[in-house]
């Protein structure tokens, strides 16, 4: 078991099989020493656990935790081409797209979700740069999207 796997175990969390592509794409590719993921649903064995939009039929507290699984979701898909999660030497990028009522504003917090499992499970590795945008609408009617670029250690 590599370190980071062993630290999502002590956080009581284990790593997700990748979730399949929903259209033409990869979950993850590598160029260079970067591994780029598509954008990850909060996808719980194989379903949504909960759709809409936040701050209507979904909650901030709720959409934060489906952003942490989004983050889960895309440290699997990063392990499916690096290999190792060891191999990861930073978080260089976290974009979350946060499907929004027309007044919620809370999109920075709904994010936060993501942004504080990879510190938890990554430490400094964990610390981005990061977006969080608000959006009408995304595939499936998700109530949260998130992707990862990370930097590898060269072998």
């Amino acid at each position: 078991m590599s370190a980071v796997e062993a630290k999502l175990a002590e956080l009581g969390l284990t790593l997700p099989e990748v979730v399949p592509p929903l259209a033409a794409y990869q979950p993850a590719v590598r160029s260079g020493p970067y591994v780029y993921t598509s954008g990850q649903l909060p996808m719980l064995d194989g379903k949504l656990p909960v759709t809409g939009k936040v701050g209507a039929e979904v909650t901030p507290d709720e959409a934060k935790e489906l952003a942490r699984t989004c983050a889960l979701n895309a440290l699997a898909a990063v392990k499916s081409v690096a290999g190792d999660l060891d191999r990861v030497a930073r978080v260089v990028k976290v974009v979350g797209f946060v499907a929004s009522a027309a007044d919620f504003t809370g999109q920075p917090g709904v994010v936060n979700g993501a942004s504080e499992l990879l510190g938890a499970v990554l430490g400094d590795k964990g610390v981005h740069a990061r977006s969080a945008v608000g959006v009408a609408v995304l595939p499936l009617d998700a109530p949260v999207e998130v992707e990862i670029q990370v930097e590898l250690v060269q072998p």
